[in-house]
């Protein structure tokens, strides 16, 4: 097994993207693109990563911008929504893979379902986990999301959110994500925290992140992305305690080739708490893409 995490230039960011590969595995000549979600970082897919490198896929988990060990935007700058599209696209066409599954958690799953509907001939297979979209946003609220925002980036403070050990990151953690296994947490916790220069711990993510986004998310936008993806697609839940939209098998029903899968007692965070079961059946999914999709890809 191959495990490694290299800085890549993307769209002026650098980004940190990491990268599991077993040489000891039949290759199945795809690459797996996973997008994690808010707060998180592409290292804690390692759960997941690994059993699909060992099962011969070649899998690329990146920080995106702004969690993790990737950059953050610089002063005046903010993370909008299209940046991690933008980004995506240009790590696909750096890693030029002639044929491409992408997996994307939650906020990752929303970013995977705009890269698909713009690229629905890049993308042969899509996973999406709990990736459905945030709830719709009524157009009048518009106005308070944008004086909300001015507010909180006048007074905007970017210092890397203390904490006084990595006992309080774990245990924060642990309030947060019930559904995981307190052991599993402390492995996330060390992989969610970064050690300041005077030697103190904070969490890996840019504080700007937790203002109130300006725009307001349109799901009728969405589902119009959703009804261009052309490839099929499973929709994972993580079962009752997971993270559901009201209007989530409306957008489902969108996708023209869907098939879903349950994960009953996994809770939204399915890549910590039912990491094996949720690798083999993704190992399932993408491994059925078969002849005709590698004959498509070399057409294009």
């Amino acid at each position: 097994m191959r495990k490694s995490s290299d800085i890549w230039k993307v769209n002026g960011l650098d980004l940190c993207v990491h990268r599991f590969r077993d040489d000891d595995a039949r290759p199945t000549g795809v690459t797996l693109l996973l997008l994690h979600g808010f707060l998180d970082a592409g290292s804690t897919w390692d759960l997941v990563a690994e059993p699909l490198a060992r099962a011969g896929y070649d899998v690329v988990a990146p920080d995106l911008r702004g969690f993790g060990r990737s950059a953050r935007v610089g002063a005046g700058g903010y993370y909008h929504f299209p940046d991690y599209i933008a980004d995506v696209a240009a790590l696909v066409d750096a890693l030029a893979p002639e044929r491409l599954g992408v997996v994307g958690h939650s906020m990752g799953g929303a970013v995977a379902v705009y890269y698909a509907g713009a690229c629905p001939d890049r993308v042969e297979r899509l996973a999406l986990l709990e990736g459905m979209g945030p709830p719709a946003s009524r157009p009048d609220i518009a106005v308070t999301r944008m004086e909300t925002w001015l507010r909180q980036m006048k007074g905007l403070d970017r210092t890397p959110r203390r904490l006084s050990s990595m006992a309080d990151a774990i245990a924060r953690l642990v309030v947060h994500h019930p559904c995981v296994p307190r052991e599993v947490l402390v492995t996330r916790a060390r992989l969610l925290t970064r050690e300041e220069p005077d030697g103190g711990l904070a969490w890996a993510y840019d504080p700007m992140h937790r203002t109130t986004s300006p725009m307001v998310f349109q799901a009728e936008a969405f589902m119009a992305f959703l009804e261009r993806i052309a490839c099929p697609t499973l929709i994972v839940s993580g079962g009752p305690s997971g993270w559901h939209p009201p209007d989530e098998a409306e957008r489902a029903a969108h996708i023209a080739r869907a098939e879903h899968f349950e994960l009953p007692d996994a809770g939204h965070m399915m890549h910590w708490s039912a990491a094996a079961k949720l690798a083999e059946r993704l190992d399932e999914f993408f491994r059925a893409g078969g002849s005709a999709a590698a004959e498509r890809g070399g057409r294009r």
